[in-house]
C-alpha cells in the first residue's frame, strides 16, 4: 500500500492507528548504506525521489539511478556531467542526456497531466543553463511546457512579441540574471502565477545572482514568488504542483 491508500483505510476505518503506523514506518525506504531512496515521496507530496548529482560520485549516482530503474521508478538526476551521463547510461538504457541542462532522465511512459502548459521565460542566452534545467524537469514531471529565450528587459520588444504565449500559461517561470528585473516586468503583465529564478550570471556587482535574487524578492508586482539562485529544479516543480491543483 502507498501512503494515500493507508490514509484512506484509516479514515474509512480499515486500519486501526497501531497497524496504519506500522505501515508507515515501513514505507518508502530502499536502504542503499550511503543513501536512503524514498520510494513513496510520489504518492505522499505529488513528486517523486530525483538525484542531485552534484557533490556525489559518479558511481554513487550510477547506483542510485539503476536501484530507482530497477524499483519500475522513472529517473531523473540533475547537475550531471558527462562521466555520470555515461555510467547512468550503462545501466538505464534509454536514458536522455541535455548536456546543457545537466540533466538525465529516463520515463517509463510519456505522460501529460498539467491542467495547462507552464512557460519557461529566459532574460539571455547566458540563462539557458537553468532555463534548460527547469524546462527537463517541468516535462519529466509530466507537464506541457513552452520556452521563450532571450526576451530580456534590454530589448523588451522582444518579450511583448511574445506576450500571448506567456499569458495563456497556467503558470510562469522567469529565469534572469544581472539585475533580475524580468520577473517583475512579467508579473506586471499576467495574470497568472510566477516564479522567479535568480541566476548567477552578471558582473561584479551581481554578486553570483545576490543582486537578481534581491530583485526578485522585492518586486512590486504582486504574484511573483521566488526561489534560490539557479534553481531551476525547485522551481519546476512548484510550477508542476500549481499546473496539476
Amino acid at each position: 500500500m502507498n501512503t494515500r491508500d493507508i490514509l484512506e483505510k484509516y479514515k474509512k476505518g480499515e486500519l486501526g492507528l497501531t497497524e496504519a503506523l506500522s505501515h508507515f514506518n515501513n514505507r518508502g525506504i530502499e536502504e542503499m548504506g550511503f543513501a536512503n531512496i524514498d520510494t513513496d515521496r510520489l504518492h505522499r507530496t505529488g513528486l517523486p525521489e530525483m538525484i542531485y548529482a552534484e557533490g556525489k560520485t559518479t558511481e554513487q549516482v550510477r547506483l542510485i539511478a539503476e536501484r530507482l530503474y530497477q524499483k519500475g521508478m522513472d529517473v531523473l538526476a540533475t547537475r550531471i556531467n558527462e562521466d555520470m551521463y555515461k555510467a547512468v547510461k550503462s545501466v538505464v538504457p534509454r536514458v536522455v542526456y541535455n548536456p546543457l541542462a545537466k540533466t538525465v532522465y529516463y520515463k517509463h511512459k510519456e505522460e501529460l497531466c498539467g491542467k495547462g502548459y507552464i512557460a519557461v521565460v529566459a532574460a539571455g542566452t547566458s540563462d539557458l543553463p537553468i532555463a534548460e534545467e527547469a524546462v527537463e524537469t517541468a516535462r519529466f514531471l509530466n507537464n506541457k511546457v513552452e520556452a521563450i529565450y532571450d526576451v530580456g528587459v534590454a530589448g523588451i520588444h522582444r518579450l511583448f512579441n511574445n506576450h500571448e504565449l506567456i499569458r495563456n500559461a497556467r503558470v510562469i517561470i522567469v529565469v534572469a540574471g544581472m539585475e533580475g528585473a524580468l520577473a517583475s516586468v512579467v508579473g506586471g503583465l499576467v495574470d497568472k502565477p510566477v516564479i522567479g529564478v535568480p541566476t548567477s550570471i552578471g558582473y561584479g556587482a551581481n554578486f553570483q545572482g545576490l543582486s537578481a535574487l534581491l530583485s526578485m524578492l522585492n518586486s512590486c508586482a504582486s504574484g511573483v514568488s521566488v526561489v534560490n539562485i539557479d534553481n531551476g529544479f525547485g522551481a519546476a516543480c512548484q510550477a508542476s504542483l500549481i499546473n496539476k491543483l
